[in-house]
């Protein structure tokens, strides 16, 4: 087995624009004669690697710790496309891909895109960027595929990933109530 570790590192990563940066503090540090180092987190559940549970735009949704395991885990399909994505062709490249998607690249889904992976079945949809919808308009993407359960999982990293299939491992925070949580994410490839 190969592990591609899909996680950015949360402190240098690329915010959302207008979510805060997030930020840690050493509060004990042994080198100053504290017993152990320990560091307080301040911080978006929307920074870094995270995903998104239906309750970030509907506030009837789902929280993040009520995401079935096998929702955020299993046989994934990693694609690659750059721009926007459109329905039809949306439709094209997901057929017979399963229910779990990474797309690799710089890849924006458009409302019908959206629709047509609701249409699919899909369960999860992941991105490389920090929204899977136009930066500047993410909402009514995010409600569609929310809206149908899906978990969409945000701030991936393709870089050393070629497209094909692979067992997804992306377990977000159990942090109740919440809208989402950061989530350490890793691809399996089953190397024989």
């Amino acid at each position: 087995m190969k592990f591609y570790d899909i996680t950015r590192e949360l402190f240098s990563s690329k915010v959302y624009p207008g979510d805060p940066v997030p930020e840690f503090e050493r509060i004990l540090e042994v080198k100053k004669g504290d017993a152990c180092n320990l560091t307080y987190l301040k911080m978006c559940a929307h920074n870094g690697t995270h995903m998104d549970a239906p309750r970030h735009f509907l506030d009837e949704g789902k929280s993040i710790e009520e995401l079935p395991l096998e929702q955020v885990m299993g046989s994934c399909a990693v694609l690659e496309y750059n721009g926007e994505l459109d329905g039809e062709t949306a439709a094209k490249i997901i057929e017979g891909k399963g229910k779990k998607l990474l797309f690799k690249g710089n890849t924006v889904f458009t409302e019908e895109a959206a629709k047509a992976f609701v249409q699919a079945g899909v369960e999860l949809v992941g991105v490389e960027s920090q929204t899977v919808g136009p930066e500047d308009a993410p909402a009514a993407v995010h409600q569609i595929l929310l809206g149908a359960g899906m978990a969409i999982l945000e701030g991936v990293c393709l870089e050393e990933v070629e497209p094909g299939d692979y067992f997804l491992c992306a377990q977000p925070l159990k942090l109740r109530g919440c809208d989402g949580a950061p989530c350490r994410a890793v691809l399996v490839e089953d190397i024989k």
